[in-house]
């Protein structure tokens, strides 16, 4: 049975995104039966020509892997080399549960990013299909954020993350502004808020809260879409597989 490429790659679970497959593609980056394939649309038959991304040959799993992490603080989101782990950094690859095989926990990718400081939950898979859907901004899953921070937060302050605030965003070293988008705002104390967004840009909540003038001193993922963390009985550290689920019931679009 033939199949498009960029249909191929989506289901092998080595890019996060669809547009990452792509661009995989589109950098020469992928060959097929040997030869390098720009054309994402090719169409052939993966049984009888193999496919290969920078020199590793992908299959499609017959089954994918999903879990949710309780992460602690002082872990990244990423995977890291031998002279980044001699700085102190500490990948959350290195919480996956040890019965996983080498190759599983090779595959495994984070759906989104939490960075190094920031705690709760974290889902993580070796279906990149699954990451695109609910990654993606066209899909408007709600992330709930617990957030404290070093001074009283106003109900003026609660007014304006609620409309929407304007950010810093960098990329590449290019310094930009966004505006955000409406957010749900609650009050939990005089200096906390539960923050839902259903956009994630990079360090978007503290992002948002510097821009009124406050720093950050505790922020904690309580859910993604109907998933909260408190339901689950994780403590940091800890995983649970979810792969028996369909995640998308829960975190599909509820905005």
């Amino acid at each position: 049975m033939k199949i498009r490429l960029h249909q191929f790659l989506s289901k092998t679970g080595a890019f996060p995104s669809k547009r990452d497959a792509k661009d995989a593609v589109w950098a020469g980056d992928v060959t097929v039966n040997g030869q390098v394939m720009k054309n994402i649309s090719f169409q052939f038959n993966p049984r009888t020509k193999p496919v290969a991304y920078r020199g590793e040959v992908l299959t499609i799993p017959e089954d994918h892997i999903t879990l949710a992490l309780h992460k602690p603080a002082g872990y990244v989101c990423s995977r890291i080399n031998k002279q980044e782990r001699s700085f102190g950094k500490t990948p959350v690859f290195d919480l996956l549960p040890e019965h996983l095989s080498q190759r599983d926990k090779d595959r495994m990718v984070t759906v989104g990013r939490l960075d190094e400081a920031t705690t709760g939950l974290l889902l993580m898979t070796t279906d990149g299909q699954l990451v695109h859907q609910i990654t993606a901004p066209d899909q408007h899953v709600a992330k709930v954020y617990l957030v404290h921070t070093a001074s009283a937060i106003a109900d003026a302050d609660i007014q304006n993350l609620s409309e929407g605030v304007t950010i810093e965003l960098e990329d590449n070293g290019k310094v930009s502004t966004y505006r955000t988008q409406p957010a749900n705002v609650q009050r939990l104390d005089e200096n906390g808020v539960q923050i839902t967004l259903h956009e994630g840009k990079k360090r978007q909540v503290r992002r948002m809260l510097a821009s009124l003038g406050h720093d950050v001193v505790d922020l904690h993922r309580a859910a993604v879409g109907e998933l909260w963390l408190e339901d689950m009985g994780l403590g940091e550290g800890d995983c649970m597989d979810m792969s028996h689920l369909n995640l998308l019931t829960l975190v599909g679009e509820t905005a």
